[in-house]
């Protein structure tokens, strides 16, 4: 007879499992718009380039209030910022699927980000705080990387499908029964949290300053607007400001003095800006080079989720406490290059099963370490009352890679397409150029994530080590020490 699972356990495995399916609605909502993309530019008729914007508008919203949600969920109770990110999330998935216009559906898309960054901002915070034992963080956020896996493999074929056969408004539309199951159950399992209290204050004018430096930062990159780039710096140097002498800052200036924590956002960024970014990049790639349609390019993707899903579940945990974070971050971050340079190296017609499958196996078995170990590395150390701020730090630099990145690709891609154009060569053997030279810029940014990997600050080794067992499990442990 099977042993009973402990009360407490159960209603951690259904918390869990919440805060799972808002994270799942939130993947499913980036890779069937991945898939989309083309049809979406064709419809509303957007630029080349500005077709970013369907995933920057909601970037920007997610990445610019991801430190105020987070702090939110510190001063009111993540459980309260949780809920209303998730129906503001959901109301917003609706105005997207009715939008009619490009501006329409970049409007929508920017508050779908804000309302995902409510959500989201606390996840990382209400998973450390449901599993503070460190195998069970690991397990748990193997759990969350795999519900992430699984939403992005279900996400690229129900993009094709619902593309091809309903049309893209109901990309957008599928997160509307989604939203509404799960806000009808977190109420039930959620824990309860007071937090301490709008009286310690809410610093609205630093998340203003912030968001706006965002929004300008990566429209100077998409447009080339080299004013918008010095407006953009300017207004993030006003937030540190702000930072500075605001009585209740968004973010302590003594929190930004970490240099543990300032290295492994850095790596977050350039992590994200390359998963992201590829992603945005290759969906244009599978259907303009190798010709897919919305179907086949869901299908062509699936490999990589399948893989990613696979070791986040049961792989991820055991080599993070066989070897450690620091180690296994390094090796999957090799992985993921190995597999973009196979596909900057792809011949002029590639096929499908020699030249890209490989690349997206080798790619998946990278990342499905990756994002494990960097979420552990960039939560370690965080007190309980700073869980929430951290998270959302986390977060910040999760989006904000990740709108780095596709702009940076997406421009890349189509500045050497036109110059291929410009030379003589045909349409695809211009656009081959293009989609190249964006890959192999990604896996710049992979060199300098294990580079900043490389460099993160070690902590003294910890005594609580014999409770894990294992030297991989002492690091995971030591990794929280101050």
């Amino acid at each position: 007879m099977a042993a009973s699972v402990p009360p407490r356990d159960r209603r951690r495995a259904a918390a869990l499992a919440v805060l799972c399916a808002m994270a799942l609605m939130i993947v499913l909502d980036s890779t069937i718009v991945a898939v989309a993309v083309p049809a979406i530019q064709a419809d509303l008729g957007f630029s080349p380039a500005g077709v970013a914007w369907v995933v920057n508008g909601y970037l920007i919203g997610f990445a610019g209030l991801l430190l105020l949600a987070g702090r939110l969920g510190d001063l009111v109770g993540a459980r309260r910022v949780f809920l209303a990110g998730l129906v503001v999330f959901t109301a917003a998935s609706l105005l997207c699927g009715l939008a009619t216009t490009a501006p329409l559906l970049v409007a929508g898309r920017f508050v779908q980000g804000v309302g995902g960054a409510l959500a989201s901002a606390v996840i990382f915070s209400l998973i450390v705080r449901l599993y503070p034992e460190p195998a069970g963080q690991a397990r748990a956020i193997g759990v969350y990387g795999f519900t992430q896996a699984g939403g992005a493999a279900f996400g690229f074929v129900a993009g094709g499908l619902l593309t091809d056969a309903a049309g893209w408004p109901w990309i957008f539309l599928v997160n509307v029964p989604i939203g509404v199951a799960v806000l009808v159950a977190a109420p039930r399992v959620l824990p309860g949290e007071a937090g301490s209290g709008l009286g310690e204050g809410l610093d609205v004018s630093g998340a203003a300053l912030i968001t706006l430096g965002l929004s300008l930062g990566v429209y100077a990159i998409v447009d080339g607007g080299f004013r918008y780039g010095v407006a953009a710096l300017l207004l993030v140097v006003g937030f540190l400001v702000r930072q500075r002498y605001a009585r209740s800052p968004l973010v302590p200036l003594r929190i930004l003095r970490r240099g543990r924590l300032l290295a492994t956002s850095a790596a977050v960024v350039l992590i994200f800006a390359t998963g992201m970014g590829f992603q945005f990049v290759n969906a244009l790639f599978l259907q303009r080079v190798l010709g897919l349609d919305s179907i086949g390019t869901g299908l062509a993707f699936l490999p990589t989720p399948i893989v990613i899903g696979v070791l986040s579940l049961l792989v991820a945990p055991r080599v993070i406490a066989r070897f450690g974070v620091r180690p296994v971050l390094l090796a999957g971050l090799g992985a993921l290059a190995a597999g973009l340079a196979l596909l900057v190296r792809a011949p002029a017609d590639p096929r499908y099963a020699a030249d890209v499958l490989p690349s997206l196996i080798i790619m998946g078995l990278g990342i499905g370490v990756v994002i494990p170990a960097i979420i552990m590395l960039a939560m370690a150390g965080a007190e309980p009352h700073e869980t929430g701020l951290v998270s959302g730090l986390t977060n910040t630099a999760q989006q904000a890679g990740g709108a780095l990145g596709l702009a940076v690709l997406a421009v890349v891609a189509a500045r050497v397409t036109d110059a291929s154009l410009a030379s003589g060569l045909g349409e695809v053997a211009a656009l081959r150029d293009g989609y190249s030279r964006a890959y192999l810029t990604a896996a710049g940014f992979v060199a300098a994530a294990a580079l900043v990997t490389a460099l993160v600050p070690r902590r003294p080794v910890s005594t609580v080590d014999a409770a894990a067992g294992g030297p991989g499990a002492k690091e995971v442990c030591d990794i929280g020490a101050r």
